[in-house]
Protein backbone atom coordinates (compact mmCIF):
# COMPACT_ATOMS: atom_id res chain seq x y z
CA UNK A 1 0.00 0.00 0.00
CA UNK A 2 0.99 3.67 -0.50
CA UNK A 3 2.69 5.68 2.11
CA UNK A 4 1.78 8.61 0.43
CA UNK A 5 -1.55 8.24 -0.47
CA UNK A 6 -4.86 7.72 0.88
CA UNK A 7 -5.94 3.80 0.70
CA UNK A 8 -9.04 4.63 -1.34
CA UNK A 9 -6.61 6.20 -3.69
CA UNK A 10 -3.94 4.05 -3.80
CA UNK A 11 -6.98 1.31 -4.14
CA UNK A 12 -8.36 2.59 -7.16
CA UNK A 13 -5.02 3.58 -9.12
CA UNK A 14 -3.88 -0.64 -8.34
CA UNK A 15 -7.42 -1.32 -9.69
CA UNK A 16 -6.74 0.53 -13.01
CA UNK A 17 -3.28 -0.13 -13.54
CA UNK A 18 -2.20 -3.72 -12.21
CA UNK A 19 -2.43 -6.73 -13.76
CA UNK A 20 -1.91 -10.28 -13.43
CA UNK A 21 -0.74 -13.39 -15.33
CA UNK A 22 0.81 -16.85 -15.10
CA UNK A 23 3.81 -16.88 -16.20
CA UNK A 24 5.64 -20.44 -17.45
CA UNK A 25 9.74 -20.51 -17.75
CA UNK A 26 11.39 -22.99 -20.00
CA UNK A 27 14.79 -23.84 -20.43
CA UNK A 28 15.66 -25.51 -24.06
CA UNK A 29 11.89 -26.38 -24.26
CA UNK A 30 11.69 -28.08 -21.26
CA UNK A 31 9.88 -26.36 -17.93
CA UNK A 32 12.46 -24.95 -15.08
CA UNK A 33 10.36 -26.54 -12.62
CA UNK A 34 11.26 -25.77 -9.15
CA UNK A 35 13.41 -22.73 -9.39
CA UNK A 36 13.69 -19.74 -8.22
CA UNK A 37 13.40 -16.75 -10.61
CA UNK A 38 14.27 -13.33 -10.19
CA UNK A 39 11.30 -11.49 -11.50
CA UNK A 40 11.94 -7.40 -11.94
CA UNK A 41 10.01 -4.07 -13.30
CA UNK A 42 11.70 -2.71 -16.05
CA UNK A 43 9.21 0.26 -17.56
CA UNK A 44 5.43 1.30 -16.95
CA UNK A 45 2.70 0.59 -19.37
CA UNK A 46 1.66 4.38 -18.43
CA UNK A 47 3.68 7.23 -20.17
CA UNK A 48 5.09 9.31 -17.35
CA UNK A 49 6.39 12.45 -19.61
CA UNK A 50 8.55 15.24 -19.68
CA UNK A 51 9.92 17.71 -22.12
CA UNK A 52 13.12 16.84 -23.66
CA UNK A 53 13.41 20.37 -25.07
CA UNK A 54 17.22 21.07 -23.36
CA UNK A 55 18.54 18.14 -23.81
CA UNK A 56 18.85 18.83 -27.91
CA UNK A 57 22.58 20.46 -27.18
CA UNK A 58 23.64 17.64 -25.12
CA UNK A 59 22.44 14.88 -27.30
CA UNK A 60 24.68 16.68 -30.33
CA UNK A 61 27.69 16.86 -28.54
CA UNK A 62 27.24 20.72 -28.80
CA UNK A 63 28.03 21.12 -25.63
CA UNK A 64 31.46 21.77 -24.14
CA UNK A 65 33.32 21.74 -21.41
CA UNK A 66 32.40 25.27 -20.97
CA UNK A 67 29.14 26.85 -20.01
CA UNK A 68 26.99 28.17 -22.91
CA UNK A 69 23.45 29.92 -22.86
CA UNK A 70 20.88 27.67 -23.45
CA UNK A 71 17.32 28.40 -24.71
CA UNK A 72 14.02 26.71 -25.77
CA UNK A 73 10.56 28.27 -26.90
CA UNK A 74 7.63 27.38 -25.09
CA UNK A 75 3.99 28.02 -24.89
CA UNK A 76 2.85 31.26 -26.34
CA UNK A 77 6.28 31.35 -28.14
CA UNK A 78 8.23 32.79 -25.45
CA UNK A 79 12.03 32.18 -25.58
CA UNK A 80 13.17 30.24 -22.38
CA UNK A 81 16.70 30.70 -21.10
CA UNK A 82 18.23 28.02 -18.93
CA UNK A 83 21.20 30.34 -18.00
CA UNK A 84 24.77 29.01 -18.57
CA UNK A 85 25.04 25.25 -18.64
CA UNK A 86 28.16 22.94 -18.61
CA UNK A 87 28.55 19.16 -20.24
CA UNK A 88 28.06 18.50 -16.50
CA UNK A 89 25.67 20.22 -15.67
CA UNK A 90 23.27 18.73 -18.40
CA UNK A 91 24.23 15.59 -17.61
CA UNK A 92 23.34 15.41 -14.46
CA UNK A 93 20.07 17.10 -15.66
CA UNK A 94 19.45 14.17 -18.12
CA UNK A 95 20.53 11.56 -15.33
CA UNK A 96 17.06 12.90 -13.19
CA UNK A 97 15.17 12.99 -16.17
CA UNK A 98 15.64 9.60 -17.18
CA UNK A 99 15.36 8.12 -13.34
CA UNK A 100 11.95 9.56 -13.58
CA UNK A 101 10.16 9.69 -16.56
CA UNK A 102 10.09 7.11 -20.06
CA UNK A 103 7.84 9.62 -22.65
CA UNK A 104 9.72 12.36 -24.26
CA UNK A 105 8.37 15.89 -25.84
CA UNK A 106 10.04 17.58 -28.87
CA UNK A 107 9.81 20.42 -29.94
CA UNK A 108 8.55 21.21 -33.82
CA UNK A 109 7.44 24.72 -33.72
CA UNK A 110 7.57 25.99 -36.98
CA UNK A 111 9.52 29.32 -36.70
CA UNK A 112 12.03 27.57 -35.01
CA UNK A 113 12.42 23.97 -36.33
CA UNK A 114 12.12 25.82 -40.17
CA UNK A 115 12.94 29.81 -39.91
CA UNK A 116 14.38 29.48 -43.53
CA UNK A 117 12.06 28.01 -45.86
CA UNK A 118 13.31 24.40 -47.29
CA UNK A 119 16.24 24.27 -44.19
CA UNK A 120 14.43 22.79 -41.37
CA UNK A 121 16.22 21.80 -38.60
CA UNK A 122 15.74 17.54 -39.36
CA UNK A 123 19.30 16.44 -38.41
CA UNK A 124 19.76 17.94 -34.90
CA UNK A 125 15.57 16.98 -34.16
CA UNK A 126 16.39 13.10 -35.15
CA UNK A 127 19.71 12.90 -33.57
CA UNK A 128 18.19 14.18 -30.49
CA UNK A 129 15.16 11.70 -30.74
CA UNK A 130 16.98 8.59 -31.32
CA UNK A 131 19.54 9.42 -28.49
CA UNK A 132 16.00 9.47 -26.48
CA UNK A 133 14.94 6.21 -28.13
CA UNK A 134 18.09 4.11 -27.94
CA UNK A 135 17.81 4.60 -23.84
CA UNK A 136 14.09 2.98 -24.15
CA UNK A 137 12.11 6.39 -24.48
CA UNK A 138 9.38 6.92 -26.94
CA UNK A 139 9.28 10.38 -28.55
CA UNK A 140 6.33 12.62 -28.90
CA UNK A 141 6.29 15.61 -31.55
CA UNK A 142 4.91 18.71 -30.78
CA UNK A 143 3.30 20.38 -32.70
CA UNK A 144 2.37 20.33 -36.62
CA UNK A 145 0.30 22.98 -36.83
CA UNK A 146 0.28 26.02 -34.55
CA UNK A 147 -0.57 29.67 -34.96
CA UNK A 148 2.10 30.35 -32.55
CA UNK A 149 5.96 30.17 -32.98
CA UNK A 150 4.99 30.26 -36.87
CA UNK A 151 7.18 30.31 -39.90
CA UNK A 152 6.94 34.20 -40.69
CA UNK A 153 8.12 33.12 -44.14
CA UNK A 154 4.43 31.74 -44.51
CA UNK A 155 3.50 35.52 -44.82
CA UNK A 156 4.40 36.35 -48.31
CA UNK A 157 2.56 33.33 -49.11
CA UNK A 158 -1.15 33.31 -50.50
CA UNK A 159 -3.66 31.34 -48.72
CA UNK A 160 -3.56 28.71 -51.16
CA UNK A 161 -0.10 28.32 -50.86
CA UNK A 162 -0.04 28.08 -47.06
CA UNK A 163 -2.05 25.12 -46.59
CA UNK A 164 0.29 23.94 -49.24
CA UNK A 165 3.11 24.59 -47.47
CA UNK A 166 1.55 23.20 -44.10
CA UNK A 167 0.65 20.06 -45.66
CA UNK A 168 4.29 19.41 -47.00
CA UNK A 169 5.34 20.46 -43.99
CA UNK A 170 3.67 17.59 -42.25
CA UNK A 171 4.80 14.89 -45.51
CA UNK A 172 8.29 15.85 -44.73
CA UNK A 173 8.49 15.51 -40.86
CA UNK A 174 6.33 12.72 -40.18
CA UNK A 175 8.28 10.66 -42.95
CA UNK A 176 11.47 11.53 -42.01
CA UNK A 177 11.20 10.81 -38.38
CA UNK A 178 8.85 8.02 -38.71
CA UNK A 179 9.74 4.89 -36.75
CA UNK A 180 11.43 7.00 -34.30
CA UNK A 181 8.87 9.89 -33.40
CA UNK A 182 5.66 8.03 -34.45
CA UNK A 183 3.54 9.72 -32.57
CA UNK A 184 2.74 13.73 -32.60
CA UNK A 185 0.39 16.71 -31.65
CA UNK A 186 -1.17 17.14 -35.18
CA UNK A 187 -2.74 20.57 -33.86
CA UNK A 188 -2.41 22.99 -31.30
CA UNK A 189 -5.28 24.80 -30.20
CA UNK A 190 -7.46 24.83 -32.58
CA UNK A 191 -10.29 26.68 -30.44
CA UNK A 192 -8.55 30.05 -30.34
CA UNK A 193 -7.01 29.56 -33.43
CA UNK A 194 -9.03 31.17 -36.47
CA UNK A 195 -9.95 34.22 -33.92
CA UNK A 196 -6.22 34.51 -32.43
CA UNK A 197 -5.11 38.56 -32.83
CA UNK A 198 -1.91 38.87 -31.02
CA UNK A 199 -0.61 39.29 -34.34
CA UNK A 200 -0.75 37.96 -38.05
CA UNK A 201 0.51 34.77 -39.14
CA UNK A 202 -0.14 32.22 -41.73
CA UNK A 203 -1.73 29.48 -40.09
CA UNK A 204 -4.40 31.91 -38.16
CA UNK A 205 -5.33 33.15 -41.72
CA UNK A 206 -5.83 29.65 -43.79
CA UNK A 207 -8.02 28.59 -40.57
CA UNK A 208 -9.97 31.57 -40.72
CA UNK A 209 -10.78 30.70 -44.24
CA UNK A 210 -10.87 26.72 -44.05
CA UNK A 211 -13.12 26.96 -40.53
CA UNK A 212 -11.58 24.77 -37.86
CA UNK A 213 -13.03 21.12 -39.13
CA UNK A 214 -11.62 21.37 -42.34
CA UNK A 215 -8.38 22.69 -41.29
CA UNK A 216 -8.29 19.78 -38.67
CA UNK A 217 -9.26 17.41 -41.38
CA UNK A 218 -6.44 18.84 -43.60
CA UNK A 219 -3.66 18.73 -41.45
CA UNK A 220 -4.79 15.34 -39.83
CA UNK A 221 -5.01 13.35 -43.35
CA UNK A 222 -1.91 14.59 -43.96
CA UNK A 223 -0.14 13.01 -40.98
CA UNK A 224 -2.08 9.97 -41.40
CA UNK A 225 -0.73 9.66 -45.07
CA UNK A 226 2.89 9.88 -44.14
CA UNK A 227 2.45 7.51 -41.26
CA UNK A 228 -0.19 5.72 -41.11
CA UNK A 229 0.36 3.62 -37.71
CA UNK A 230 1.31 7.15 -36.05
CA UNK A 231 -0.74 7.89 -32.80
CA UNK A 232 -2.25 11.62 -33.91
CA UNK A 233 -3.23 14.40 -31.12
CA UNK A 234 -5.90 16.72 -31.16
CA UNK A 235 -4.54 19.01 -28.24
CA UNK A 236 -5.79 22.27 -26.51
CA UNK A 237 -5.67 24.31 -23.30
CA UNK A 238 -9.39 25.46 -23.52
CA UNK A 239 -11.37 23.07 -21.37
CA UNK A 240 -14.24 24.83 -22.19
CA UNK A 241 -17.10 23.74 -23.76
CA UNK A 242 -16.07 25.36 -26.72
CA UNK A 243 -13.59 22.61 -26.73
CA UNK A 244 -16.06 19.94 -26.40
CA UNK A 245 -18.27 21.13 -29.50
CA UNK A 246 -14.72 20.80 -31.28
CA UNK A 247 -14.14 17.77 -30.73
CA UNK A 248 -17.88 16.41 -31.23
CA UNK A 249 -17.91 18.26 -34.48
CA UNK A 250 -14.83 16.47 -35.71
CA UNK A 251 -15.81 13.07 -34.56
CA UNK A 252 -19.10 13.40 -36.69
CA UNK A 253 -17.16 14.45 -39.64
CA UNK A 254 -15.45 11.12 -39.69
CA UNK A 255 -12.15 12.22 -38.37
CA UNK A 256 -9.81 10.27 -36.62
CA UNK A 257 -8.42 11.20 -33.69
CA UNK A 258 -6.23 8.77 -31.43
CA UNK A 259 -6.14 10.51 -28.70
CA UNK A 260 -6.98 13.77 -27.07
CA UNK A 261 -4.53 16.34 -25.50
CA UNK A 262 -5.44 18.72 -22.52
CA UNK A 263 -3.31 21.00 -21.47
CA UNK A 264 -3.19 21.83 -17.46
CA UNK A 265 -0.81 24.46 -16.55
CA UNK A 266 -1.24 25.68 -13.03
CA UNK A 267 0.46 29.09 -13.01
CA UNK A 268 -2.93 30.52 -10.91
CA UNK A 269 -3.44 27.76 -8.69
CA UNK A 270 -3.26 23.65 -8.75
CA UNK A 271 -7.04 22.58 -10.13
CA UNK A 272 -7.92 20.22 -7.35
CA UNK A 273 -9.18 16.63 -7.74
CA UNK A 274 -13.11 17.84 -7.78
CA UNK A 275 -11.89 20.00 -10.72
CA UNK A 276 -9.38 17.36 -12.57
CA UNK A 277 -12.35 14.72 -12.11
CA UNK A 278 -14.99 17.22 -14.00
CA UNK A 279 -12.61 17.52 -16.93
CA UNK A 280 -11.67 13.96 -17.16
CA UNK A 281 -15.60 13.17 -17.18
CA UNK A 282 -16.41 15.43 -19.40
CA UNK A 283 -13.92 14.20 -22.50
CA UNK A 284 -13.82 10.97 -21.54
CA UNK A 285 -17.16 10.66 -22.87
CA UNK A 286 -15.59 10.22 -26.29
CA UNK A 287 -14.15 6.98 -25.69
CA UNK A 288 -10.60 8.22 -26.86
CA UNK A 289 -7.08 7.84 -24.64
CA UNK A 290 -6.62 10.98 -22.56
CA UNK A 291 -3.23 12.81 -23.04
CA UNK A 292 -2.29 15.02 -20.17
CA UNK A 293 -0.09 17.08 -22.40
CA UNK A 294 0.72 20.31 -20.55
CA UNK A 295 1.00 19.96 -16.99
CA UNK A 296 3.02 22.77 -14.54
CA UNK A 297 2.99 23.57 -10.99
CA UNK A 298 4.68 26.27 -9.58
CA UNK A 299 6.92 26.17 -6.46
CA UNK A 300 6.58 29.71 -5.77
CA UNK A 301 3.91 32.44 -5.35
CA UNK A 302 0.81 31.88 -7.70
CA UNK A 303 0.40 33.96 -10.52
CA UNK A 304 -2.87 37.13 -10.13
CA UNK A 305 -6.14 35.33 -11.01
CA UNK A 306 -6.96 38.14 -12.99
CA UNK A 307 -4.08 37.61 -15.75
CA UNK A 308 -6.16 35.79 -18.59
CA UNK A 309 -3.52 35.10 -21.11
CA UNK A 310 -0.79 33.21 -18.92
CA UNK A 311 1.74 34.85 -20.92
CA UNK A 312 0.73 38.29 -20.59
CA UNK A 313 2.13 37.97 -17.15
CA UNK A 314 6.30 38.89 -17.25
CA UNK A 315 8.42 39.74 -14.32
CA UNK A 316 11.57 40.20 -13.49
CA UNK A 317 12.38 37.21 -11.03
CA UNK A 318 10.21 34.60 -9.61
CA UNK A 319 11.87 32.40 -7.26
CA UNK A 320 10.71 29.32 -6.04
CA UNK A 321 10.20 28.85 -1.97
CA UNK A 322 9.77 26.17 1.30
CA UNK A 323 6.63 26.97 1.47
CA UNK A 324 5.82 26.78 -2.02
CA UNK A 325 7.97 23.23 -2.51
CA UNK A 326 6.12 21.71 -0.16
CA UNK A 327 3.05 23.00 -1.49
CA UNK A 328 4.16 21.55 -5.01
CA UNK A 329 4.88 18.42 -3.70
CA UNK A 330 1.44 17.76 -2.37
CA UNK A 331 -0.32 19.24 -5.32
CA UNK A 332 1.92 16.91 -7.51
CA UNK A 333 1.32 13.66 -5.39
CA UNK A 334 -2.53 14.80 -5.41
CA UNK A 335 -2.46 15.27 -9.62
CA UNK A 336 -0.63 12.43 -10.65
CA UNK A 337 -2.67 9.86 -8.52
CA UNK A 338 -5.75 11.35 -9.53
CA UNK A 339 -4.77 11.10 -13.08
CA UNK A 340 -3.86 6.97 -12.57
CA UNK A 341 -6.34 6.62 -11.12
CA UNK A 342 -9.30 7.49 -14.31
CA UNK A 343 -9.09 4.71 -17.01
CA UNK A 344 -8.97 6.68 -19.67
CA UNK A 345 -5.58 8.57 -18.62
CA UNK A 346 -2.51 6.76 -20.52
CA UNK A 347 0.35 9.79 -20.21
CA UNK A 348 0.80 13.09 -18.53
CA UNK A 349 3.39 15.57 -19.85
CA UNK A 350 5.19 17.45 -17.12
CA UNK A 351 6.34 21.06 -18.63
CA UNK A 352 10.27 21.34 -17.81
CA UNK A 353 12.04 19.50 -15.64
CA UNK A 354 14.18 22.37 -14.31
CA UNK A 355 12.76 25.90 -12.84
CA UNK A 356 13.49 28.95 -15.21
CA UNK A 357 11.38 27.38 -17.69
CA UNK A 358 8.67 28.62 -19.34
CA UNK A 359 7.46 32.50 -18.36
CA UNK A 360 10.36 31.81 -15.96
CA UNK A 361 8.07 30.16 -13.63
CA UNK A 362 9.42 27.84 -10.77
CA UNK A 363 7.66 24.95 -12.26
CA UNK A 364 10.34 22.55 -12.20
CA UNK A 365 10.86 19.35 -10.10
CA UNK A 366 14.53 20.05 -9.49
CA UNK A 367 15.69 23.69 -8.96
CA UNK A 368 18.14 25.69 -11.35
CA UNK A 369 20.99 24.95 -9.42
CA UNK A 370 20.23 21.57 -10.07
CA UNK A 371 18.83 20.17 -7.07
CA UNK A 372 15.89 18.17 -6.40
CA UNK A 373 12.68 19.80 -4.79
CA UNK A 374 10.50 17.86 -2.29
CA UNK A 375 8.20 17.15 -5.72
CA UNK A 376 11.13 15.06 -7.82
CA UNK A 377 11.51 13.17 -4.82
CA UNK A 378 8.01 12.50 -3.95
CA UNK A 379 7.07 11.93 -7.59
CA UNK A 380 10.18 9.17 -7.98
CA UNK A 381 9.32 7.56 -4.77
CA UNK A 382 5.71 6.87 -6.72
CA UNK A 383 6.86 5.78 -9.83
CA UNK A 384 10.16 3.74 -9.13
CA UNK A 385 9.19 2.49 -5.84
CA UNK A 386 5.36 2.50 -4.91
CA UNK A 387 4.01 1.93 -8.50
CA UNK A 388 7.11 -0.26 -9.12
CA UNK A 389 7.79 -4.18 -8.77
CA UNK A 390 11.43 -4.52 -7.42
CA UNK A 391 13.62 -7.22 -8.11
CA UNK A 392 12.00 -10.37 -6.42
CA UNK A 393 12.57 -13.66 -5.91
CA UNK A 394 9.96 -15.81 -7.02
CA UNK A 395 9.47 -20.25 -7.21
CA UNK A 396 8.22 -22.23 -10.29
CA UNK A 397 6.02 -25.04 -9.52
CA UNK A 398 5.96 -28.31 -11.38
CA UNK A 399 5.37 -27.01 -14.59
CA UNK A 400 7.44 -24.03 -14.54
CA UNK A 401 4.86 -21.85 -13.96
CA UNK A 402 4.40 -18.83 -11.06
CA UNK A 403 1.84 -16.13 -10.60
CA UNK A 404 3.16 -12.52 -11.68
CA UNK A 405 1.00 -9.75 -10.21
CA UNK A 406 2.00 -5.58 -10.58
CA UNK A 407 1.94 -2.28 -12.43
CA UNK A 408 1.44 -2.82 -15.90
CA UNK A 409 4.28 -2.38 -17.75
CA UNK A 410 7.55 -4.39 -19.16
CA UNK A 411 9.07 -6.99 -17.05
CA UNK A 412 12.38 -9.20 -16.96
CA UNK A 413 12.73 -12.90 -15.58
CA UNK A 414 15.91 -13.99 -14.48
CA UNK A 415 17.10 -17.62 -14.26
CA UNK A 416 20.70 -17.96 -13.27
CA UNK A 417 22.74 -15.86 -15.84
CA UNK A 418 19.89 -15.59 -18.03
CA UNK A 419 16.99 -13.28 -18.43
CA UNK A 420 14.14 -12.30 -21.15
CA UNK A 421 11.76 -9.60 -21.28
CA UNK A 422 7.65 -10.05 -21.41
CA UNK A 423 4.62 -8.08 -20.65
CA UNK A 424 2.49 -7.44 -18.25
CA UNK A 425 -0.35 -5.81 -19.90
CA UNK A 426 -3.24 -7.11 -17.97
CA UNK A 427 -5.05 -8.87 -20.80
CA UNK A 428 -3.05 -11.93 -21.20
CA UNK A 429 -3.79 -14.08 -18.18
CA UNK A 430 -0.46 -16.25 -19.35
CA UNK A 431 2.59 -15.79 -20.63
CA UNK A 432 5.31 -18.09 -21.53
CA UNK A 433 9.16 -17.44 -21.61
CA UNK A 434 11.74 -19.67 -22.74
CA UNK A 435 15.73 -19.55 -22.82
Amino acid sequence: MSQLLPAATDAAIRAQRSGRTLLTVQVDGVPAADRDVVVSQRDHEFRFGGIGFEFIPLANGELTDGAVEQTQVGPGGVVESFGETSVKDMQHLADLWFDLFNFATLPFYWGRFEPERGRPDTRRLLTTARWFADRGVPVKGHPLTWHTVCADWLLDLSNEEIVRAQVDRIHRDVRDFAGVVDMWDVINEVVIMPIFDKYDNGITRICRDLGRIPMIRTVFDAAREANPSATLLLNDFDMSAAYECLIEGVLEAGIRIDALGLQSHMHQGYWGEEKTNAVLERFSRYGLPIHFTETTIVSGHLMPPEIEDLNDYQIPEWPTTPEGEARQADEIVRHYATLLAHPSVEAMTYWGLADGGWLGAPGGLVRADGTPKPSYDALRRLVKDEWWLAPTTLRTDAEGRVPVEGFRGVYQVALGDRSATFALDGASPTVEVTF
